[in-house]
């Protein structure tokens, strides 16, 4: 069985977003090595001030988003009228098809605030279809193991040392595994994906040994390809698994809206400013 070896390793970096939320992201929307995914934000912070604007009503389309929370609360809104209270532990998922308008309040839960927000592109043949919506609380995200290497499946299908394991997010429009891992120290674990998906992790605690290779925390890790991938943490670590299957396709980004020509970004644009978008 191939392993899969680290390609590259990338350091997330400050930014903003929002209305000022304070952010560390890594992205790769020109980067075929990323796909099917584009971005991910970590949000982390103690301090209300990082986050106390939130993400006030905005578009998209084109996308998905996949926002998984380890400590704290996501609030949702959209013009569908889906309300959802993401809480500690469960994720949401949103796919933005041909448009979405929606706000999202990050809120502390006992002084902490730590998340995730993942972008998934969208093959150009369902980024027109109508927008859909899902949250998933902690308790229905299927685990694996026990709390000193634990596994929590968020969606997809993969082998974790040797046991089928599944996510309870399904309907994503393009095939994909995003899974948690948390271990502590001298822990290890294999999962093995599908040969024809792209492997990426991203370590939000400690430090990680990837096929020999150490990778720290807060970098973003693109692998090679192969089937197996092997994991040992060298300290206590979590690290998000990111796989799924590349779209090979062009991507052109503009803001809120991912799509595959300038042409489409621009529809786009008029379509938000006639207030169509989601029509």
């Amino acid at each position: 069985m191939t392993i899969r070896t680290v390609h590259r390793v990338i350091r997330s970096h400050a930014s903003q977003d929002g209305d000022g939320v304070k952010i560390s992201r890594a992205h790769g929307f020109n980067d075929p090595k990323f796909s099917p995914f584009l971005m991910i934000d970590e949000l982390k912070s103690e301090n209300p001030d990082d986050y106390i604007g939130g993400f006030p009503p905005h578009p998209h389309r084109g996308i998905e988003t996949l926002t998984y929370m380890l400590k704290g609360h996501f609030q949702h809104r959209d013009h569908m009228g889906n309300v959802g209270e993401l809480k500690s532990g469960g994720a949401q998922w949103m796919s933005a098809g041909k448009g979405v308008i929606h706000s999202e309040m990050p809120i502390m839960n006992d002084g902490e605030l730590h998340g995730f927000q993942i972008w998934i592109n969208m093959p150009a043949a369902k980024k027109m279809r109508p927008a859909q919506y899902h949250d998933f609380q902690s308790p229905e995200i299927n685990e694996y193991g026990e709390t000193e290497n634990l596994l929590r499946v968020i969606g997809g299908h993969a082998v974790s040392n040797g046991v089928p394991v599944e996510g309870p997010l399904q309907q994503t429009s393009i095939e994909v595994f995003v899974a948690d891992w948390r271990a502590e120290a001298g822990q290890s674990r294999e999962i093995k994906l599908p040969s024809n998906y792209q492997a990426n992790l991203y370590v939000y605690k400690g430090e990680v040994e990837i096929a020999g290779e150490l990778v720290k925390q807060s970098h973003f890790v693109q692998l090679s390809g192969g089937e197996s991938l092997s994991m040992r943490a060298n300290e206590e670590t979590g690290l998000l698994i990111l796989s799924g299957l590349p779209i090979d396709e062009p991507v052109v980004h503009y803001g809120p809206f991912v799509m595959n020509s300038m042409d489409e970004i621009n529809q786009a644009i008029t379509d938000y400013q006639n207030g169509v978008l989601t029509d």
